[in-house]
């Protein structure tokens, strides 16, 4: 059974409620309509049902059991704008604002309902920027308590593959903070560590990637990267975690005993914390495209309640994926 089956399999163990406010979104309605005949999620969409319910028939899909909440038309209304004044009025929020905001930004309005517990998680991004997704999300739910920032990252499921996790890998930051500090990748090693451990299993082994292994180059960027091992070591004693490694040595047997001899973590990490955005967002899409990766995320880490992003590229498929480990994570929050 392959990585995301399990995943399905958990999620049916404790059904969850699904926020998905993208509901003029063509792979939204096919992944609902998989999602309902697979019994991963119960499923709610933001936006008018007339329409919704024309596409479905349109594209032949039973939509018939997601429910619907129409912000026009909804009960509990005054209470989300009245909460969501609440949690913003020191920036600036207005009862009329937070009204305004909640009839016209579904995204806004999903994150509600989570927060709310109306809705265990959400699921947004096919046709919406990260950052769109993201800064309602952590202007309402906020940071889970104890963690210091919100992180993103990918699961990679390479095919025909021996190395990390029987093929499965998690990749982070490739989705969200462009060019963390020392401080900032030890706190994603932890939080990516934590991920690992929840949707994957097994133990989690840390590569801090560089473009040097053991010294092999000198530089300030290489230098974040040792600076960051030594701060995830001392603060986080518990973790199985080395750098600064090339993505060669941390994952390839033969070549970790030549570059980095006596390293228990070179060679054998399933978890690769790469040193900014620009290197996870470009190494997760070419494992994804070259290797025929399945590439689950951006999931996101550290907030208090689930919300996942998508990429853009998505299939209604990948789709169904990142919805199926919502659920888990929101049964473990």
């Amino acid at each position: 059974m392959g990585f995301i089956d399990r995943i399905k399999d958990r999620a049916r163990q404790d059904v969850k409620k699904i926020v998905m406010p993208e509901s003029n979104d063509r792979r939204t309605l096919i992944a609902a309509d998989k999602i309902l005949k697979q019994n991963i999620a119960d499923i709610i969409m933001v936006g008018k049902e007339e329409k919704i319910m024309e596409g479905a028939k349109w594209l032949e899909l039973d939509l018939s059991r997601i429910k619907v909440i129409d912000p026009e038309n909804t009960d509990k209304f005054d209470e989300y704008a009245n909460t969501l004044y609440e949690l913003r009025k020191n920036k600036g929020m207005t009862p009329e604002k937070a009204r305004e905001r909640l009839l016209n930004d579904y995204l806004m309005f999903g994150v509600m309902m989570v927060k709310m517990k109306d809705a265990d998680g959400m699921v947004a991004g096919a046709c919406h920027a990260t950052a769109d997704v993201l800064r309602p999300s952590l202007q309402v739910l906020k940071t889970a308590p104890g963690v210091e920032l919100v992180s993103g990252f990918f699961i990679l499921d390479v095919p025909n593959c021996d190395m990390g996790e029987n093929g499965t890998f998690l990749f982070a930051d490739c989705g969200l903070n462009q060019d963390p500090n020392s401080e900032e990748l030890a706190a994603i090693a932890n939080s990516s560590a934590k991920s690992f451990t929840n949707l994957i299993g097994g133990k989690p082994i840390i590569a801090m990637l560089s473009h040097s292994t053991k010294g092999s180059a000198k530089h300030e960027l290489v230098d974040k990267v040792v600076r960051a091992t030594e701060i995830a070591k001392d603060k986080y004693p518990y973790l199985n975690i080395d750098g600064e490694l090339q993505t060669d040595a941390a994952i390839v047997p033969s070549v970790a005993a030549t570059k980095a001899p006596g390293s228990d973590i070179a060679g054998h990490a399933n978890v690769l914390i790469f040193p900014n955005l620009d290197a996870g967002n470009i190494g997760y899409k070419l494992v994804e495209r070259l290797a025929k990766a399945e590439a689950y995320g951006p999931m996101l880490q550290g907030l208090a309640r689930p919300v996942n992003d998508l990429s853009r590229g998505c299939t209604a498929d990948d789709i169904v994926g990142v919805v199926a480990l919502t659920a888990v994570q929101a049964q473990i929050s």
